[in-house]
């Protein structure tokens, strides 16, 4: 319905009523935050300038061609209004109708048949229809555009409406090119109209839109958008400015990695590790914080999904022109658009670190002194890129000098011939695993050992399982082989003498001990005990208890003994001598080596134990 009034100067125009429906629904539904309506309009706005750049290259007249290309905001919280207002294309009174007077026109009936139908998603729908103008209908009580054409014959016109099912088209003299959008704010709404707040909103969605933007007067996106500019245009300063104003942090980037992308999705991204893991600092559990951009316009500030949870410490932008957004720009349609672009980020990622490593072993090193436990998360939980991670990995070793990593394919190149096992073993520090007794066979045979240190190296190593084909073992595990031929050895027990003491002793420990056998892996020591559990290691099961986790009250590990040693040759003599004190000894020896292993949780009894033998001792 059209009304004719003030000589031909305003046009009445009711929406139809599935338009009216649908405009509801943007209004209450698609949005859900109000503060979007300034990205939408400033959005709208860039796009409208971005036309008239293209325009002014095969056109010769424009309208008001001395125009800057500027978006320029004013707030006014007296009168309760925020007004947008580009020198873009502009728009005609027939375009007015069909772009604004009529949302979604190019199908909002059958929009509206398959929202009644329920044939797909709202969110696979919506994205259909740019409607983000109406955003401005959840805060505004009434919306008038301002409007010229670029088009030099062009109509002074303005656009108005309360956004309940009607608008109005009025002949307004004096306009400039593009479109002034005045929004007059609902009571509720008005702290819109307050220059913090846009500028707060402005810096948060819109600062890195490629036209200048102004709130009264002021320029407020100065930073550039440099995932967008060629590396090779870049200044290191350019970077770090960018880097603390992105990550609003103080200090400049550990590393960064600057890249572009066609295939399999065009995309720009600009990704840094900071100096300092804040998480390794006692301070809370780092949130996501590499935002998700579309055409310089800010779509998530935390996209879920956008990367895997082990590299949330990463700071940057991923801006992407190939995203099909919904109606609002706050979600993304796809998940499996996402499962890719997760997928290429994570593996370029990776990708740097490891010409990081060979480029600049110092910069790698001290990347992951610091950030090595996202590493080993991301093997414990991210199976797609176990392998790629696992040839991060830096350990000690009993071949390197102490503080000197090496990394698991150094291992492999270094591995004799015919071993098939990678050999690693878990304790507290270097000097904890070199004065135990596990490595006396390792060393007598020339086999090298990984030496761990952090509880989640374990479950790193039991979730790897195997590098290069070559099966990671814990060197405890009680099925490894190994002979200890050395010079100058003793005579042993003899075979007969070896199996008494060994059932003697398992009499003695009854369900403490799995098996008590000779050993061929001890030189030193006494006495071992290896671990027959090969899915959970003692620092696995003090970790399982303490997580309150169904965990055996005993762990079962068998127990070897050196038959060179005196003391078990000593010991084989006690037994008829003095049952009572060998039995003692006995106890004491499987203690001492539980100890030596990380199983002896309550050494209480062990401690008394030590006290009687000292007692019999100094009494001879």
């Amino acid at each position: 319905m059209t009304t004719d009034t003030k000589q031909d100067k305003l046009e009445q125009h009711s929406f139809q009523a599935e338009v009216t429906q649908l405009l509801d629904l943007v209004v209450h539904s698609l949005y859900t935050n109000k503060e979007i309506f300034v990205r939408e309009l400033v959005s709208n706005a860039s796009d409208a300038l971005e036309k008239l750049r293209h325009t002014q290259l095969t056109e010769k007249e424009i309208f008001d061609e001395s125009l800057e290309l500027e978006i320029n905001l004013t707030t006014d919280d007296t009168a309760g209004t925020v007004t947008i207002q580009d020198f873009g294309v502009g728009m005609t009174r027939e375009e007015l109708i069909e772009n604004l007077g009529t949302i979604a026109h190019s199908g909002s009936k059958a929009f509206l048949q398959a929202l009644k139908e329920g044939s797909a998603p709202v969110s696979d729908l919506i994205g259909q229809f740019g409607v983000g103008f109406y955003s401005a209908f959840m805060v505004a009580k009434e919306v008038k555009v301002y409007t010229h054409s670029w088009k030099n014959e062009g109509e002074h016109l303005v656009w108005s409406s309360d956004g309940t099912g009607s608008y109005q088209i009025e002949t307004v003299e004096g306009q400039r090119r593009g479109c002034k959008i005045v929004v007059q704010l609902k009571e509720e709404d008005k702290d819109f109209s307050k220059a913090d707040t846009v500028r707060d909103i402005l810096t948060r969605y819109s600062s890195f839109v490629q036209f200048p933007i102004n709130l009264n007067g002021e320029r407020v996106n100065k930073v550039q958008a440099l995932w967008l500019r060629g590396k090779n245009e870049i200044k290191e300063e350019e970077y770090t400015e960018f880097y603390k104003f992105q990550a609003k942090a103080f200090d400049e980037p550990l590393t960064r990695l600057h890249f572009a992308a066609d295939a399999p999705l065009a995309i720009n991204a600009l990704l840094f590790v900071p100096k300092t893991n804040m998480e390794k600092m006692g301070f809370m559990r780092e949130e996501a914080a590499v935002s998700l951009y579309c055409r310089k316009v800010l779509i998530d500030a935390k996209p879920d999904g956008l990367l895997p949870d082990w590299l949330r410490f990463l700071k940057g932008v991923v801006d992407s022109a190939d995203l099909p957004l919904n109606i609002s720009r706050e979600t993304m349609q796809d998940s499996a658009l996402v499962k890719k672009l997760n997928k290429l980020l994570t593996r370029r990622f990776l990708k740097h670190l490891e010409n990081m490593a060979k480029k600049n072993s110092e910069d790698f090193l001290g990347f992951y002194e610091n950030f090595n436990a996202f590493l080993k998360e991301g093997i414990t939980t991210d199976f797609a890129h176990r392998e790629q991670l696992s040839k991060l990995l830096r350990y000690e070793s009993s071949t390197t000098d102490k503080g000197k990593l090496t990394n698991i394919a150094e291992y492999v190149e270094r591995m004799k011939e015919d071993q098939k096992e990678i050999y690693y073993y878990f304790a507290s520090n270097r000097d904890v695993i070199e004065a135990g007794p596990y490595l006396e066979a390792f060393k007598a045979n020339n086999l090298e050992v990984l030496y761990l240190y952090e509880p989640v190296d374990e479950f790193v190593m039991s979730h790897l399982h195997e590098f290069d084909g070559k099966t990671l073992v814990s060197a405890d595990q009680s099925e490894i082989q190994l002979d200890t031929a050395t010079e100058n050895e003793s005579e042993p027990l003899s075979h007969e003498e070896e199996n008494k003491l060994c059932e003697w002793i398992n009499e003695q420990l009854g369900e403490r001990v799995g098996k008590v056998t000779g050993s061929k892996r001890l030189v030193d020591s006494p006495a071992i005990v290896l671990n027959a559990d090969k899915m959970i290691s003692p620092t696995m099961r003090r970790m399982m208890k303490a997580m309150q986790q169904d965990v055996a009250a005993n762990p079962t590990v068998n127990l070897e003994i050196n038959l060179r040693h005196p003391l078990v040759k000593n010991l084989y003599s006690l037994i008829e001598a003095e049952a009572d004190l060998a039995n003692q000894v006995t106890q004491q020896i499987y203690d001492t080596a539980l100890v030596a292993a990380g199983f002896n949780e309550d050494p209480r009894s062990m401690v008394d134990r030590i006290y009687t033998l000292l007692e019999k001792l100094t009494t001879r």
